[in-house]
């Protein structure tokens, strides 16, 4: 089982990730990227633009159990993050997630 903890922390030390609602929309608004994940207190609107944009671009939305500030601890970062792209998986197995 592909743990996300674990293939965040992989990706983002060999791979490309966007951390940011913004930043994610911009990108899968035109087609860029390999996944999206979005945390379980995501705000609904925020979720739904995502999921729409996503769908049109054909990018697998993985919905995380864990929480924003989860996410964001996860990313080593002091600040809530409520969804993430990944551009770029580098060695990780990131990508597995939506597989399960």
């Amino acid at each position: 089982m592909v743990s996300l903890d674990r293939e965040l922390k992989v990706a983002l030390r060999t791979g490309s990730i966007v951390l940011g609602s913004r930043e994610v929309l911009k990108l899968i608004s035109v087609g860029k990227g390999k996944l999206v994940i979005v945390a379980s207190n995501c705000p609904e609107l925020v979720k739904e633009q995502i999921e729409y944009y996503a769908k049109l671009s054909g990018i697998p939305i993985y919905h995380a159990p864990y929480t924003n500030m989860e996410i964001g601890e996860m990313c080593q970062r002091k600040h809530s993050i409520s969804s993430l792209l990944v551009l770029e998986e580098g060695e990780s197995e990131i990508l597995k997630l939506v597989e399960q």
